[in-house]
């Protein structure tokens, strides 16, 4: 599917996913990353940045300014996720220090209001992470909404079972304040006019949880990198393996993803990978077609209980204005070919002798 020029600020909280998303972006021709905003969530900010900005090199985008903004959610005590994500937020994968000390000092939120207010329209914000930073941001400047291009979230569960809790989807949860701030001003927005085409396209683990990565995908990954000797990735391999591929795209992304697949696997799940990050990228870039239902969200933020938890009106029975658009459905298949793709020309560009 042709996708026009994309201008992206993504903000994150690599993560392995997340990882896999940036990198996805990072070998789309058609997309520029304006920046890389960091947020505290699988790993701490300065962790996510030094995450963000070694794979930005190891992708041939050295240039792109990593930024970080907060550095815990808005009322909550961070938890980060180790047990999922490895200590460091990449599992297996280790990456060359990042070069210089990058724009840390820099505030990602300022940053962030400044480019929407000289590119209005033009920008196209993605979120694989609490949404701390987008609250923030729209804190200080409320008309965000009419000002970026278009908005993609990675968060939430509606008819799908949480992944941290019962019933609540792990971005939100860690700073179920900051989304329920966020969704709030986009009614807001949606009662003072805003353009029914400028709400957020909500990915929830409705979706996202469909893109079930296996292990045979890093297999066609290398053999699309040309790598010398194929990457075979087992479950039967002792925890821990290292990939030996000569490539080192698909090095970093095979020890990284290995480590998820062993995750989901103690976790009853079966030997896969969620990757949750790489569908809203696609989306965000233009290349992942889906579907999607307009909806008034709203995040628990009281209960013990139920903190964190999504709930939308399909229905209209709350007689709100929609504040989001759901994405209903997707197409797996047709996305992972198009990661193997865009992945595979990448890593050919980064190192052609494999």
């Amino acid at each position: 599917m042709g996708a026009a020029r994309s201008r992206i600020l993504l903000d994150n909280d690599t993560g392995i996913d997340d990882a896999l998303a940036l990198a996805y972006l990072a070998a789309c021709e058609h997309v520029e990353i304006v920046a890389v905003t960091s947020s505290p969530g699988n790993v701490d900010a300065e962790a996510v940045a030094a995450n963000n900005r070694a794979l930005l090199a190891l992708c041939g985008q050295p240039a792109v300014p990593v930024l970080i903004g907060a550095r815990q959610p808005l009322r909550v005590a961070l938890v980060t996720t180790p047990e999922t994500h490895g200590p460091q937020g990449v599992g297996y994968a280790t990456l060359p220090a990042p070069p210089g000390p990058g724009e840390e000092s820099l505030d990602a939120i300022d940053f962030w209001i400044e480019a929407a207010r000289a590119e209005p329209g033009e920008l196209i914000a993605l979120f694989t992470a609490p949404l701390t930073n987008f609250a923030l941001a729209l804190r200080r400047e409320p008309r965000l909404p009419w000002l970026l291009g278009k908005v993609v979230i990675m968060g939430g569960a509606f008819y799908h079972q949480g992944n941290t809790t019962p019933t609540a989807e792990w971005n939100t949860h860690v700073d179920p304040h900051a989304a329920a701030e966020v969704f709030a001003a986009y009614s807001a927005a949606a009662e003072a006019g805003l353009d029914t085409e400028k709400l957020p396209i909500l990915c929830s683990l409705d979706t996202t949880e469909r893109f079930e990565m296996r292990p045979e995908l890093l297999t066609d990954l290398a053999a699309a990198a040309h790598c010398t000797a194929p990457e075979i990735v087992s479950e039967a391999d002792p925890p821990g393996t290292r990939s030996g591929a000569s490539n080192p795209l698909v090095r970093y992304l095979s020890d990284a993803l290995r480590f998820y697949f062993e995750f989901h696997r103690d976790y009853d799940q079966g030997y896969i990978a969620h990757v949750h990050d790489f569908f809203a990228a696609g989306i965000a870039a233009g290349t992942m077609e889906h579907r999607t239902r307009a909806a008034t969200v709203a995040v628990e933020t009281e209960s013990p209980l139920l903190i964190g938890t999504t709930v939308a009106d399909f229905r209209g029975l709350w007689g709100k204005a929609a504040n989001a658009h759901v994405v209903s459905w997707n197409d797996p298949d047709a996305g992972f070919a198009e990661l193997v793709d865009r992945l595979g020309a990448l890593a050919r560009q980064l190192d052609p002798m494999g």
